[in-house]
């Protein structure tokens, strides 16, 4: 029994050791947020205000690119709730020939670098003449946040006791009826779900936005990556980081919470 107890605290100091590692850059980030000095980077900090927070207010241009992603996000969110909902229910559904050809093609852009899909875009975009703006940005985003709602609605179907739905049916309701009266209330958690991870990974996405903005039509993260060549306003710039930070963890904390698995009694 001592050997067990050993072993368990060994395991979670290594927990606690990994996520440490894994937080220490954005608790630093945070820190620096907070810090007196202009372009000072000591560890610890000389000292610690919120002065900056106050400086970021006054940056319009900080608040439109803050405005410019959630922009960007809330219309790839919604199209990924549309497209991605209709396609699992079109997989789920329908047994046809290359459905599982199909579904490798819906999530094979979320499992593709992020730069190969954004130069595809890009001279897609290029070849048919399509101006660069905020349509070609949500066109970009869209190509991979289908694919999480897409994954958490199937897999939420798949749990879906088939039986229902064909007792909905056998009982005389049209499809629209069985869709609302059954299917929608299994999956909605999950397409919750989806819908919170497809707006946090549109916010922060940097690499599909770079190639598919036009000059001047910049995100909150492309921001922040123009802003890292000027020294001196590195803390305003930290205060962007952590506006990010907080934006993408708390839909991503709900969507954990939403798609959890009840443990059983």
């Amino acid at each position: 029994m001592p050997f067990k107890r050993r072993s368990i605290s060994c395991v979670k100091l290594a927990a606690i050791a990994v996520l440490a590692f894994l937080h220490f850059p954005v608790l630093i980030i945070v820190l620096y947020s907070l810090t007196t000095e202009q372009a000072s980077f000591q560890f610890p900090p000389p000292g610690l205000t919120l002065d900056w927070y106050e400086a970021a207010r006054d940056r319009p241009d900080l608040w439109d690119a803050l405005e410019r992603s959630l922009e960007v996000a809330g219309i790839a969110t919604v199209t990924a709730i549309l497209l991605g909902s209709m396609a699992a229910l079109a997989v789920y559904r329908r047994d046809f020939f290359g459905r599982e050809m199909v579904s490798l093609l819906i999530i094979l852009p979320i499992s593709l670098p992020g730069i190969v899909t954004a130069i595809s875009l890009r001279s897609a975009f290029s070849q048919r003449g399509i101006d660069l703006g905020l349509q070609t940005i949500v066109i970009g985003h869209a190509t991979f946040t289908i694919v999480v709602v897409f994954n958490n609605v199937v897999a939420r179907l798949r749990r879906t006791a088939q039986s229902q739905i064909e007792a909905s049916m056998d009982l005389g309701a049209i499809p629209l009826q069985t869709f609302k009266n059954i299917i929608l209330p299994q999956v909605s958690s999950a397409l919750l779900a989806g819908a919170l991870l497809a707006f946090a990974l549109s916010f922060d996405e940097i690499v599909v936005t770079n190639f598919t903005a036009a000059p001047g039509d910049d995100t909150l993260p492309i921001w922040i990556l123009r802003q890292l060549s000027r020294p001196r306003d590195r803390p305003v710039t930290n205060v962007a980081a952590v506006i990010v930070i907080t934006a993408t963890f708390i839909p991503i904390l709900l969507a954990y919470h939403l798609s959890r698995e009840p443990q059983e009694s």
